[in-house]
């Protein structure tokens, strides 16, 4: 198949590398000419312009910095979108703004072109070895004629709704890890001033309950399956716990303000005559704030587990 990739850069040169190794008919394009002469000499063909990629390829992919970027090679002189034909399909791997990608995917569906957001994740040292996950959003049946493509990139391709959908994923799971580090940050500090040795603290606390579990995994046991009752433990049990450790953290000294910014949601959730739930009953305010119901059937969430790869 000839597949076009503009956007070498650490996490794109990787993948285009993969599509080549995969016997793809590769053209690639980047900002710098320079950075491709590497792909070039491993049997790319180089080309001048995203337009002149959208006129030689079937599928295109896309690695940008962000959204402006993304916009500009789509749509910008020499665009993607004055080279495509009807029929043709543009994989946009960019984490990227849903309402870019939906702006983008109206304009070339115009012209018959199939364009989908598919963020990936799995950092550089995934892109280089195809370890990777792509969360697709568009068309669903587009996407499966070209799994065999996106297979060649990462292990893990999974349809996720539709246009935008991608994105939306990426975004949960980007802003979710980063807001993990900060509150990471914040216990260690205070465990390591209170004394423990980082690497002793860290090695307890990861065969704890939270620590044996995926990050994620935790979520379906109460808040997708929408379930708080019998309590696994219970919301006055947490709450007395996340007390212990903001008076600790007042102790000694160490700012902890994402402990009690969950300590302000668990008492208000107390306030609701919760105490006897279960802990994590306090996640239904921020439901309730945001104007959303979440209740997945039980045997969905058992279905994915027993699909997921091992």
């Amino acid at each position: 198949m000839k597949v076009g990739y503009i956007g070498l850069g650490t996490m794109g040169g990787p993948m285009a590398f993969n599509l080549l190794k995969a016997k793809h008919e590769v053209f690639v394009h980047d900002i710098n000419k320079e950075i491709a002469e590497e792909y070039i000499s491993q049997g790319a063909n180089w080309a001048d312009s995203p337009a002149e990629i959208a006129r030689q390829c079937e599928v295109v992919f896309t690695s940008l910095p962000g959204p402006a970027e993304m916009e500009l090679v789509a749509l910008g002189n020499n665009g993607l979108i004055n080279g495509f034909t009807s029929g043709d399909c543009y994989f946009d791997l960019t984490t990227n703004s849903p309402t870019t990608v939906r702006r983008v995917h109206n304009e070339m569906s115009q012209k018959g072109v199939h364009v989908f957001d598919a963020p990936v994740s799995g950092g550089p040292k995934g892109a280089q070895s195809g370890k990777m996950s792509l969360w697709v959003g568009g068309d669903e049946a587009r996407f499966n004629e070209n799994k065999a493509v996106l297979d060649a990139i990462g292990d893990r391709a999974m349809y996720v709704g539709p246009i935008g959908a991608g994105a939306i994923a990426k975004l949960v799971h980007n802003c979710s890890g980063y807001m993990m580090q900060t509150v990471f940050a914040e216990v260690f500090t205070m465990g390591t001033k209170a004394g423990l040795d980082p690497m002793a603290l860290w090695l307890a606390v990861r065969q704890g309950a939270a620590g044996r579990r995926r990050t994620f995994d935790n979520i379906p046991d109460h808040f997708l399956s929408n379930k708080y009752d019998p309590p696994a433990f219970a919301l006055k049990l947490a709450h007395k716990d996340v007390t212990l450790a903001t008076e600790l953290g007042k102790e000694l000294g160490v700012p902890m303000r994402m402990a009690n910014l969950t300590l302000a949601e668990m008492t208000e959730a107390r306030n609701r005559g919760w105490d006897e739930r279960d802990s994590r009953s306090a996640m239904l305010l921020q439901s309730e704030r945001a104007g959303v119901e979440i209740e997945v059937p039980q045997e969905e969430i058992d279905a994915a587990f027993e699909k997921e790869p091992k």
